[in-house]
């Protein structure tokens, strides 16, 4: 069972977990990012940072209800990091509400947390070893097992507190089940990942959905136990509070954050730490800062407050055991991941827009700390090369340039103030401008009539393709006009129309000239039509009398 899911649907291509992720544990393919569980070190900063709420913690209520149902007695091991989560609640507060869910009992992690801490000090006492990192915190653990395995011999092999409690309630109580309560996505993994000793983790945010749910309510009230020193892991350098330290050839140090405790596990690696006991917690402000809390109520000086308000000053009575009952080995995790050679990273910087180490920004933008780290993800298969923010806007501008310099149509952007922002080349040969610094920052009204630019402005209704005789210039224009309201800007564009005006102007004076010479035709083919039925007239008359005559001469005789 993964520990972290994905809703596809939510995820906005925001590449804000990629950023915030120490391992880059995160793939992007069709926008879409994906945790690769290989990877993960389960430190749940993706789900902190996530602002649509697109990664999930797999929630295990129903598999607690399953155990609930069971007829076995389920123990809740509760961290103890609660009475922040939980603020003026104490144990008895939380017992209480917890029996009325079904659960037989509830314990404080704090009681596994104290046999942990004694067998610190016996390692520490034996004093075999260089280094002893603390191995609570799970996060930690895989990160040492899956990047940094040559450091396992230096990571103590010792039970987590939940696990350590777990296992001494079972003891304790016949055919239990144990079920903890945290709030770290990581101990989800842990319990899967070592069978039979924690049947189920809830989240407090699991928690307190369901106690909603039921509609059971926390009493405000706090017991004080003086028992209780081991109240204090959950906070930084809380471990080392409850530890003797008693041997003088050790120095003791707690680091808290992935980016501190990988520096940390660098400088062992490098030789550079000697005689140390390190106390190291993924989370920012240790398990107080856990990724349920942080996304919840990130309240770091309070919840430490809280936690230390709680804690008693001496142990609780613990029984003890033995060193090989809290052993815990730990293995070397494959990522199945490969270095790309040399070559291809750089043919791969060079497809980014990365042509010379000059192009390299390193910004981060894209989640990886510097270009080549983005190449070689590119080339695992976890990154895309259109994450890079530079080489986006590099390729869109010269996109963009490319259309404004080829147009041959003149392109005017214009603020709100109507003053010039932008002018291509098209536009500045059919304004008679120079070059752009003639006109930039200066207001429009010098090239051209500002009526149609704030007519658009101040009605928000664009003008298109508006003919206009630009008498200055001496030109024929088609004027389209657009208000950008999202960017505040005044986009005018104008089509040189001169020659198409002037060839109108000629077919018009050619159809002017065709009709006069037409009537011309007309008029003289009617007065020639007019003339001859004039001459046929007095021929046939002429005709008529002669004929007439010689008819009359004809009868006489």
């Amino acid at each position: 069972m993964e520990c972290l899911t994905l809703k596809k649907s939510n995820c906005k291509n925001c590449y804000k977990c990629i950023r915030h992720c120490p391992v880059k544990s995160i793939r992007f393919s069709g926008n879409q990012a994906y945790i690769i569980s290989d990877e993960c070190i389960l430190c749940g900063q993706c789900f902190v940072v996530c602002p649509q709420d697109a990664k999930q913690i797999v929630d295990e209520t129903e598999k607690v209800r399953v155990l609930l149902q069971s007829g076995d007695p389920v123990v809740v091991s509760l961290a103890p990091s609660f009475v922040a989560n939980y603020e003026g609640v104490g144990i008895d507060s939380m017992r209480d509400a917890l029996k009325k869910l079904g659960f037989y009992d509830v314990e404080e992690t704090a009681i596994g947390a104290t046999i942990v801490k004694k067998e610190y000090d016996r390692l520490i006492n034996e004093g075999k070893r260089d280094i002893i990192i603390s191995s609570c915190c799970h996060s930690i653990n895989l990160l040492i097992q899956k990047y940094y395995p040559n450091l396992l011999p230096y990571l103590a092999d010792v039970l987590s507190p939940m696990q350590a409690h777990c296992i001494d309630i079972k003891k304790r109580i016949p055919n239990a089940k144990t079920v903890f309560i945290g709030p770290c996505v990581a101990k989800k993994d842990e319990a899967q990942k070592y069978e039979n000793i924690v049947d189920a983790v809830l989240t407090f945010d699991e928690l307190t959905a369901w106690l909603n749910n039921e509609r059971i309510s926390l009493e405000k009230k706090k017991d004080k136990n003086e028992k209780s020193l081991a109240r204090f892991f959950p906070t930084t350098g809380g471990i080392l509070k409850t530890m003797a330290m008693a041997n003088p050839n050790y120095s003791y140090m707690a680091m808290d954050g992935v980016e501190n405790c990988m520096a940390a596990l660098k400088d062992i690696e490098a030789g550079n730490v000697h005689n140390c006991f390190i106390e190291m917690s993924a989370c920012v402000g240790s398990c107080v800062g856990g990724p349920v809390m942080e996304k919840f109520h990130r309240s770091p000086v309070k919840d430490y407050l809280s936690v230390s308000d709680y804690a008693g000053k001496e142990d609780f009575e613990v029984a003890q055991p033995t060193p090989n009952e809290v052993v815990k080995n730990f293995l070397t995790i494959n990522r199945g991941t490969t270095l790309p050679s040399d070559a291809e990273i750089q043919e791969t910087l060079r497809q980014m827009g990365k042509m010379k180490k000059e192009d390299e920004l390193n910004c981060g933008s894209c989640g990886y700390d510097t270009c080549r780290a983005k190449a070689i993800a590119i080339l695992q298969g976890k990154a895309e090369i259109s994450m890079c923010l530079p080489y986006l806007k590099e390729k869109a501008e010269n996109f963009s340039d490319t259309i404004s310099r080829n147009t041959p149509n003149g392109l005017i952007v214009l603020n709100e103030a109507l003053e010039v922002q932008q002018v291509n080349q098209a536009a500045l040969k059919m304004l008679n401008l120079r070059n752009p610094g003639d006109i930039l920052g200066d207001q429009v009204i010098r090239i051209l009539d500002p009526n149609d630019f704030i007519k658009v402005l101040n009605m928000g209704r664009p003008i298109h393709d508006k003919r206009e005789y630009l008498a200055e210039y001496g030109k024929y224009v088609d004027k389209t006009i657009v208000y950008d309201k999202e960017y505040h800007l005044l986009l005018g564009i104008l089509r040189d129309v001169t020659e198409e005006e002037s060839q109108r102007e000629r077919k018009e004076e050619i159809s002017r000239q065709t009709v006069e010479i037409a009537d011309n035709v007309v008029e003289k083919q009617m007065r020639i039509v007019q003339e001859i039925a004039s001459l046929l007239g007095e021929t046939a008359a002429e005709t008529k009398i002669a004929l007439t005559k010689l008819k009359e001469s004809i009868v006489d005789e």
